[in-house]
Formats: C-alpha cells, sequence, structure tokens
C-alpha cells in the first residue's frame, strides 16, 4: 500500500514537470526569466517588430500643456514596453510621479495593414477604450484618432513616436487638421532608456 501511495504520487509529480516544461515550450515568447520583456513571435507579422527598440523601460520626461495653453514643469515617469500574448501583441504601461499612470494595447491587424493601440488610465477610467490607428512612416511610427478641434474644426489626434533607438525614443502628441499642415503640440515626452531586453 505504501508502495503503490508513493509510485502514485511519483507519477502526478512527473506528470506536473512535463506539464509545466510543456507549457514553457508552447509559449516560448511570453516574458520569463531569461526575457523580461517577452520576444516577438515568428509567425507574428513582421510588423511586430515594429517597436522592438522600444521594449524594455524608460525614465522619461513628460511635459503636456496648462489650461491656458502654456507649457506645465516636467513629470518624471517610466514607461515599460514587453511583448504579450506569445508575441504576437505588445502592452505597455507608464508610472508616473504625478500618480496620473497609463497604458495601451497594440495589435497589428495585418487586413488592414495598420497598429491599433487601445489606451486606457487611471484618471480617463471608461467602459470603452479609445483606440488609435497608424503605422510606421519612414524612421517614425504615426497613429491617429479623430478628434474636432475647440473650434469646431475636423482633424486628429496624431501621436508619433520617433528618434527610437536602444538609447531611447521621443514622443509627441498634436492636434493636426485633415491635410496635417495646421499642428498645434500638447504633450510631449522624451525617454532614455533604463532596462532593455537583452
Amino acid at each position: 500500500m505504501k508502495y503503490n501511495t508513493i509510485r502514485g504520487l511519483s507519477q502526478i509529480f512527473i506528470l506536473l514537470i512535463g506539464l509545466n516544461l510543456s507549457a514553457q515550450s508552447e509559449y516560448n515568447y511570453e516574458p520569463n526569466a531569461d526575457y523580461p520583456f517577452g520576444r516577438p513571435n515568428p509567425e507574428a507579422p513582421q510588423e511586430i517588430k515594429d517597436w522592438q527598440t522600444l521594449i524594455g523601460t524608460c525614465e522619461c520626461s513628460s511635459v503636456a500643456r496648462n489650461p491656458d495653453q502654456s507649457w506645465a514643469e516636467p513629470v518624471q515617469m517610466e514607461w515599460t514596453f514587453k511583448y504579450i500574448m506569445n508575441g504576437w501583441g505588445l502592452q505597455d504601461e507608464t508610472l508616473k510621479a504625478d500618480g496620473g499612470h497609463s497604458g495601451s494595447i497594440r495589435q497589428f491587424i495585418a487586413d488592414s495593414s495598420k497598429w491599433y493601440v487601445h489606451y486606457y488610465s487611471n484618471k480617463g477610467t471608461t467602459t470603452v477604450l479609445p483606440a488609435w490607428e497608424g503605422g510606421k512612416r519612414g524612421d517614425s511610427i504615426v497613429l491617429y484618432r479623430p478628434q474636432t478641434a475647440p473650434n469646431g474644426m475636423e482633424g486628429f489626434y496624431r501621436i508619433t513616436f520617433s528618434d527610437m533607438s536602444e538609447e531611447g525614443f521621443n514622443w509627441l502628441g498634436e492636434w493636426v487638421d485633415p491635410s496635417e499642415k495646421i499642428r498645434f503640440p500638447t504633450w510631449k515626452i522624451n525617454c532614455r532608456r533604463k532596462l532593455t531586453s537583452k
């Protein structure tokens, strides 16, 4: 009886180890001890690598406009990007010194050849997440969301990631008219590398 119990427990232990190893090999591109920010899945669209230089954590300075349209004092923040969904998408998170934390889920939809970015924030909770769409433009990533200006003019809120490298990146949020000739920047973020995926 004792022998059968030990044998049964041993078989369960071996089965659990096998299941754990199977799960690890099945989800090779999720964040783990070797790759804390995950990895791009080679079966995902090649655009998954558009964000490759942003993967990891940066220390950033965020500056937004005051209600009187002057620029406010900079707010320090950390911005972390990682691969999710076993390397088929990305998630980013900002932790700001002023307590305004936010993040996004980023998915590339091959049928439209665009990135769709769903944004959430602890200061602007909502039942439906706002989404930006766009993609690579030269060495930058540019995303748009329709937005009407205070004077009623139709246009977009445009987000641009630029100067992306292993050292960091710049981010700019601005209102633009449909021709993109009229621009009104409202938010700027400059980031420098703290931790990388390597």
